[in-house]
């Protein structure tokens, strides 16, 4: 697992900057994600073998009122994750009513907390961070992340006792996530899917503060889910903050092989479902969705062809997703879903013999030659799966700036017609012919 770290602080003392510098513009796995947008308060920092997930969080401001409950909560259910605080001040201020304020939410929270003091652009501005030693934290580091100024001083800081991140899977069973916005039937689902008079393998304790994993037997083989339901406390205060419900997705996510998103049939879909779906597309994770509460829906053969519909235009980033129509509460339905969450497990891990693959590419363009670009055109030479968990397809061509985005698609869609890839994402990878 990696470690989580969140940026805290008050207004304009730079911490969006600052995550920006530290996640490094990092890119979904799978780019140009249509439909999808969102304000960007979650990253991954990659730094040597260390990783771990950084959070922003929003200004906390007392001026002339009292502090913001919704910026106060997010704040607090930021710090709740974290592993590691880090405090981003202003270095060409003096402190300041917000700054005590966040520094007395950060003792009663007893983590380990990092002064990051921020816009120190020189050296002849080091000694300014003396002041910050009234807030009461040890570490401190005089940083500028605009000009890139001691970012590696505050890495070293905030990894120093985080363990070398592995990607390697921890244990060869299918686990899977139901992740979703609040109220839409996640606990109800997982306790539809393990059954009330279940022979539980085993309670495996959350590896992440909120998270119940739970070990059930289907079909004579054991599985592993991991409902993202439970909160520690101010339960549905923190679930009532919908963008910061994002967070207690995101761990499972890592976790999980396949990621189950529902959608609440009675409420229909907003914005912040297709935000909870892209993380999972970025994770690199398969994928099956779920609308949840179909009990609730009146004239169901009219409804589920409109809302297949509606699916299929509202979630086209990931048009490979397979949707399953249930209600966790009646259990009416709840069959259909094991099926394809293995279904889209067996994708995710598949291994696709070289030859086949070869057909397929060479039957593509055969069909359909890739267009020219300044005369000259893409040749691809060979291609061949590099990796699963997902599926990974490197070409060798002769030039992979030639590679056109509608190509790469059309490549893509040849494959999946070829061979079943059901809910899960795939990887095309050009490489240039004699390139390692």
């Amino acid at each position: 697992m990696r470690k989580t770290v969140c940026l805290i602080g008050r207004p304009n003392t730079g911490k969006s900057s600052l995550f920006n510098r530290l996640i490094n513009e990092k890119k979904a796995i799978i780019a140009d994600t249509p439909g999808v947008t969102r304000d960007r308060m979650y990253g991954v920092v990659n730094y040597g073998l260390k990783s771990f997930s950084l959070i922003d969080t929003g200004g906390i401001d007392l001026e002339g009122q009292s502090m913001n409950d919704n910026i106060k909560m997010q704040a607090e259910i930021a710090v709740d994750e974290a592993d590691v605080i880090v405090f981003v001040v202003d270095g060409k201020e003096e402190l300041t009513l917000n700054d005590y304020a966040v520094r007395d939410m950060l003792k009663r929270a007893n983590k380990r907390v990092i002064v990051a003091v921020n816009k120190i652009d020189d050296v002849k501005h080091e000694n300014l961070i003396y002041n910050f030693y009234e807030l009461g934290f040890s570490d401190i580091v005089a940083i500028s992340s605009l000009h890139n100024r001691n970012i590696v001083s505050l890495l070293d800081m905030i990894t120093e006792d985080f363990p070398d991140y592995t990607t390697e899977p921890d244990e060869e069973i299918l686990k899977f996530s139901i992740i979703g916005r609040p109220n839409v039937g996640k606990s109800s689902l997982v306790n539809a899917l393990v059954g009330e008079e279940r022979q539980i393998v085993s309670d495996v304790a959350g590896t992440t503060r909120d998270s119940n994993d739970t070990r059930f037997t289907y079909d004579k083989k054991d599985y592993l889910v991991i409902d993202t339901a439970g909160m520690r406390k101010k339960g549905k205060i923190y679930e009532s903050i919908e963008k910061y419900s994002v967070i207690r997705s995101l761990k499972a996510i890592e976790r999980s092989d396949v990621v189950v998103a529902v959608i609440d049939a009675g409420t229909g879909i907003i914005e912040h479902d297709k935000h909870i779906v892209s993380y999972a597309l970025e994770a690199g994770k398969a994928i099956v969705l779920v609308v949840n509460k179909w009990d609730l829906v009146k004239n169901k053969d009219i409804a589920i062809k409109e809302w297949k519909q509606k699916m299929k235009n509202e979630f086209q980033f990931v048009p490979y997703a397979p949707v399953v129509f249930l209600s966790a509460e009646t259990k009416s339905r709840i069959h259909t879903l094991m099926p394809e969450i293995i279904k889209a497990y067996n994708s995710f891990i598949k291994v696709i013999k070289t030859s086949v693959l070869n057909d397929i590419i060479r039957d593509a363009v055969a069909l359909h030659e890739a267009p020219s670009y300044k005369g000259r055109r893409l040749k691809i030479y060979f291609v061949a799966q590099t990796d699963t968990r997902p599926p990974k397809f490197t070409f060798h061509v002769n030039n992979k700036n030639l590679v056109h985005f509608s190509y790469e698609r059309y490549l893509e869609n040849k494959i999946r017609e070829a061979i079943d890839l059901t809910g899960t994402p795939i990887i095309l990878q050009f490489k240039n012919r004699g390139d390692e």
